[in-house]
């Protein structure tokens, strides 16, 4: 527990710059673009969401736990994971490559309600090569255990591009903070090869050559526990998102997203202290019951936490909207109370979420993830006919305590039954 307060502490330095630079970022491209100019980019981070979801699902949580398990024994115990996470991930962007060129128009014209925008498409589609690198060297850092590299390197990313999308939104209005937002996991890609550049493990040997199918179907089973995730939220949000414009208009939308970019930035300091510490954590561990005892220890902690700052994000919301959008931006702060408790409950239901990833449970977690976002969709257009944009919290709320309840009883009542590894 004294390890997760350390790393909580780093983490929660680098959720502070990240904080301060959504902050900063939202308060320009409020001004250039208002509400609608919100909405818009919510739905482009969606699209790059799903995009780069996909092609970086097999050099995500696999490569974290197999460089958890090995990175003792040596780096060159690790590489043949490495390089079968490679191999399915070239795959995965070439099938990706091809349906956005050849569907870019559409794909605009569905979530933008215009063919204009096609261009991002193939724009965001272009930079996703140096987007599996910065998600490889990441898995492998924080599989190594190496926190505070893999922060500080977090956080020279955040500066940059913040930097550069605040430039380009000054300068190009909301063309340029779209072209940004395209790039933006391109630019921390390129920061993680120059900081790993020296490193003992980094070469061309570390990530190509033969690769057996033993290696590559370990990484196949957590690929497709990335690529289910990768999809069913942000393919959820798209859609929920699109519902809200159709029934509420853009302007409510820009509400709503608002409130959702906060809740963003501040349960960031929880999902990075999760996916840092207890991933490689719970990978390390071969046995159920200890999964368990360390999964309830942890909920006392993390949960409280949460919930603090979630009330006093509500009590200073005013505040938070004043100095975060502008004056166009007050109506969100009807939306906050609904969200906010929806926000604890999904962090608590992320931390009796994990032993299905760390342990494997490939179908439990497949089918979890899509009832799920199918039921958040549902629970979208069911509440919005009725309470308005304010439906959309209450969904979200309810959604995540359903939620909740399934993965505490899968932590302390199914999974202790299982095999051990």
């Amino acid at each position: 527990m004294k390890k997760f307060l350390t790393v909580t502490i780093f983490s929660g330095l680098f959720t502070l710059l990240k904080m301060l630079s959504g902050f900063v970022i939202g308060k320009v491209i409020a001004i250039y673009t208002g509400p609608s100019g919100i909405a818009m980019i919510g739905q482009l981070q969606s699209i790059i969401s799903i995009m780069s979801g996909v092609v970086n699902a097999p050099v995500g949580n696999g490569v974290v736990r197999y460089t958890a398990e090995n990175h003792e024994k040596g780096y060159f115990q690790c590489t043949p994971w490495w390089r079968a996470s490679i191999k399915l991930s070239l795959i995965l962007y070439i099938v990706i490559a091809c349906v956005s060129i050849i569907l870019s128009k559409y794909i605009s014209l569905y979530f933008f309600s215009s063919t204009e925008y096609s261009w991002l498409i193939i724009l965001a589609c272009s930079a996703l090569p140096l987007s599996v690198a910065n998600t490889l060297l990441a898995s492998i850092l924080n599989g190594q255990q190496n926190y505070r590299q893999y922060i500080i390197s977090g956080m020279v990313s955040v500066v940059i591009s913040t930097t550069i999308l605040i430039l380009m939104t000054v300068a190009y209005s909301l063309k340029g903070a779209l072209i940004s937002v395209s790039l933006n996991t391109a630019i921390a890609g390129i920061v993680l090869v120059i900081y790993c550049w020296r490193k003992e493990w980094f070469s061309l040997s570390s990530f190509s050559g033969v690769v057996t199918k033993v290696y590559t179907k370990g990484i196949l089973n957590y690929s497709f526990m990335s690529f289910v995730s990768a999809l069913s939220l942000p393919i959820a949000l798209l859609i929920a998102r699109k519902l809200m414009i159709a029934e509420t208009g853009w302007e409510n939308a820009g509400q709503w997203q608002a409130v959702w970019k906060i809740s963003e930035a501040y349960l960031a300091i929880m999902t990075i202290a999760l996916s840092t510490y207890f991933m490689p954590r719970l990978s390390a561990i071969n046995e159920s019951l200890k999964i368990r005892k360390e999964v309830n220890n942890l909920s006392l902690v993390i949960v409280p936490f949460t919930a603090v700052i979630a009330f006093g994000i509500y009590i200073f919301r005013d505040l938070s909207i004043s100095l975060l959008f502008t004056k166009d931006f007050y109506e969100a702060r009807n939306l906050f109370l609904y969200q906010l408790i929806g926000d604890v409950v999904k962090i608590a239901s992320f931390v009796y979420a994990y032993p299905m990833l760390a342990q494997g449970r490939i179908k439990t977690f497949i089918t979890s993830e899509i009832l799920f976002s199918l039921s958040f969709v549902f629970l979208v257009h069911a509440f919005l006919n009725i309470y308005g944009i304010q439906g959309a919290n209450i969904a979200y709320m309810i959604n995540y305590s359903i939620y909740f309840c399934f993965t505490f009883i899968f932590t302390n009542f199914i999974n202790p039954k299982i095999k051990q590894r």
